[in-house]
């Protein structure tokens, strides 16, 4: 584990420093970031200048629900980017690097691009979830809580991405159709309160492809909406879906024939 982590420490690091060669790209990717996020902010904010509630979520709630969300997506994209080229590294041969060498496949193929255009996101998510927590009058003492839960996002997301993409050893194309549809649900639903959609939506979101894990569950726990006994499941639903991707990655990698698939 050690070395894995020392691993990917390193090959996050080159791909930091090979990013970082164009300083006009760099700094152009960081202010489009900027720009969009401040325009959702704005979004929201001009809905709740009309409205008071979103079926009972006011202005703070609605800023924490789309802080984890933007949080959690852009801590992944800086730090698995490399996950979205899975369908195009398997068509061409490109994985054929990552099979022989002495490290973990996923982890190379994760950790071998920077989604760098999501660096500013990091520091929008954490204003909108402190004016959020502010805002909903949520006590400091629910800051191991808050921190916990955000964890187990991240691996909700990474694990949902993950195996989404890995869906292309069997499609046997270069282009990640159930990633980006699983990407663009989420973008679209989640932003706003699960309780807006019928049931069957709400029972896809949080049980089949569980992306309410990434912000709808947490908001909803952190400002008691749901029982304090709700702490406990993120992170069984974290550790299920992590031993999922595991197993569907590592049965992918079994069919992986080289160039050509």
């Amino acid at each position: 584990m050690r070395r894995t982590a020392s691993t990917y420490a390193r090959l996050i690091t080159a791909q930091f420093r090979s990013i970082t060669e164009y300083p006009a790209d760099f700094w152009t990717m960081i202010a489009v970031a900027l720009i969009q996020q401040a325009a959702q902010i704005a979004f929201i904010a001009v809905i709740f200048a009309q409205i008071s509630t979103i079926n009972g979520w006011g202005f703070p709630e609605m800023l924490l629900l789309v802080g984890f969300m933007v949080l959690t997506d852009a801590v992944t994209e800086v730090g698995w980017d490399g996950m979205w080229t899975v369908g195009r590294k398997i068509v061409d041969g490109g994985l054929d690097y990552a099979v022989v060498r002495p490290a973990p496949v996923m982890m190379q193929i994760g950790a071998s691009a920077i989604g760098m255009q999501s660096a500013a996101n990091l520091t929008t998510g954490v204003t909108m979830i402190a004016i959020g927590w502010s805002g909903a009058g949520i006590a400091p003492s629910m800051i191991p809580a808050a921190i916990l839960l955000f964890l187990c996002a991240v691996v909700v997301q990474l694990t949902v991405i993950t195996t989404a993409n890995c869906i292309n050893f069997w499609l046997k194309g270069p282009s990640p159709v159930f990633a980006w549809l699983t990407a663009q649900t989420q973008e679209t639903a989640t932003r706003f309160p699960l309780t807006i959609y019928p049931r069957a939506v709400r029972t896809v979101l949080t049980w089949v492809v569980p992306l309410a894990f990434v912000n709808y569950i947490p908001v909803r726990i952190l400002t008691g909406d749901l029982p304090a006994w709700w702490l406990a499941i993120p992170p069984v639903v974290a550790a299920v879906l992590f031993a999922i991707t595991a197993l569907v990655a590592k049965a992918g990698l079994t069919r992986y024939e080289s160039a050509g698939h």
